[in-house]
């Protein structure tokens, strides 16, 4: 068990955010670190420049976000503390009816679980975790233990820690079987009333996209007798879902040539006929230029782009891109249609991402309207004193008929 005996002073007046239960404690707000400085330190009491206890937390030295809080509680960091946390966690999705429309989902998501650097999921009966700043990795024995007095039954429990945010904390790339069977190479999920194939070992994040579940379901619900575009398809759930609720023609569109197999794949797994779909890779920003010129047109575009604004030094352009996807989206779109656009990156707010939207429907020349705002499904929790944990934020905007 990692040693908990040491300290982090804080400088006057820089407590108020852990009172206001922040879970992040920033390099400037430290005048005292623990007292191995340049070693990360699974679990450290934090404390204001009087003395006064307020928390206690991970330490990593080379993040620029220096602690980030296990507990506001003086406790103990332990096995037993990851149990109770997860079982949280756990019930939470019960609550949520997560595994009542899902065999698999997002079990622990980090500071949304007040897990900071933690993320679990469960795809059937088999657990993929990913641990993402070095206290979670040295606490990775502990997590694991509380995993398997929760999950007892559980066949395998795979580690997918290769994100590239551990070299921010001077942590290496690891992957591999923890605990019991290797995953096979695809396992089979159920989501409302299609099946998709998951690759934890070779696939995006952990495998798959958890959260995008609801907003696929609401896609399907609209995409009846509908063409479909799905741009920045993936493995192409949004595609599924859409023909699985009858939707008239799907057309995927990615550059990952695996990631068509896979999306094709998951036509074949829901029975959706050859006629009914295409896969087409491509690069997406030259397609929709080319269906512009060609004036093909759908009732439906999915806009589900990777991270565009991955600093604040990429928001300009990043937002740029952003609208140059909505304004062409909006000109291939037949009257009466409907456009799913999202964006996950965390520094675009939801009230930017609305803006840029209307500046591109207005470019455009289309009059639109926002019918739902979209966002990431229950098993990827808001904490209220961590609105960093919502990131993913979306639109369906129809054009009007005229």
């Amino acid at each position: 068990m990692p040693n908990n005996n040491t300290e982090i002073r804080l400088k006057p007046g820089r407590e108020k955010s852990l009172k206001l239960r922040n879970f992040w404690v920033f390099s400037g707000a430290i005048a005292q670190p623990p007292q191995e400085a340049d070693k990360p330190a699974a679990a450290v009491n934090v404390v204001s420049d009087r003395g006064e206890f307020l928390a206690v937390a991970g330490y990593s030295p080379k993040s620029q976000i220096s602690a980030k809080v296990w507990s506001f509680l003086q406790e103990k960091i332990n096995r037993a503390f990851f149990r109770r946390k997860i079982a949280a966690a756990y019930q939470l999705r019960q609550s949520a009816m997560i595994p009542q429309c899902a065999s698999a989902y997002r079990l622990v998501a980090a500071e949304g679980d007040a897990l900071p650097g933690i993320i679990i999921d469960l795809y059937n009966d088999f657990l993929v975790i990913q641990l993402l700043s070095a206290p979670a990795d040295m606490m990775k024995n502990e997590i694991v233990g509380a995993l398997l007095d929760l999950f007892p039954d559980i066949k395998g429990i795979y580690e997918r820690s290769d994100a590239d945010v551990r070299r921010k904390e001077g942590l290496p790339m690891r992957q591999g079987v923890i605990y019991g069977e290797n995953p096979p190479p695809e396992i089979i999920i159920s989501e409302y009333e299609w099946r998709l194939a998951a690759d934890v070992v070779h696939g995006h994040k952990t495998g798959f996209y958890f959260d995008q579940r609801l907003n696929r379901k609401t896609a399907a619900m609209f995409a009846k007798d509908r063409t479909v575009l799905n741009l920045f398809s993936y493995t192409g759930g949004f595609a599924a879902a859409a023909a699985t609720a009858q939707a008239a023609f799907v057309e995927n569109v990615d550059s990952s040539a695996p990631a068509l197999e896979t999306a094709r794949r998951n036509m074949n797994l829901n029975q959706i006929p050859e006629a009914k779909f295409r896969n087409t890779r491509a690069d997406v920003f030259e397609l929709m230029r080319q269906y512009e010129k060609d004036k093909k047109f759908f009732d439906m575009i999915i806009l589900d782009p990777p991270k565009l604004v991955d600093s604040k030094y990429h928001l300009i352009k990043g937002c740029r891109a952003y609208k140059e996807l909505a304004m062409r989206a909006f000109k291939l779109l037949n009257p009466g249609g409907i456009i799913f656009t999202f964006s996950c990156s965390g520094l675009v707010s939801q009230e930017l991402f609305t803006k840029i939207t209307f500046d591109a429907a207005l470019d455009s020349g289309r009059d639109a309207v926002i019918l739902r705002r979209l966002a990431q499904d229950a098993d990827h929790p808001v904490a209220l004193n961590h609105p960093e944990s919502s990131y993913l934020k979306g639109l369906m905007v129809a054009v009007n008929n005229s």
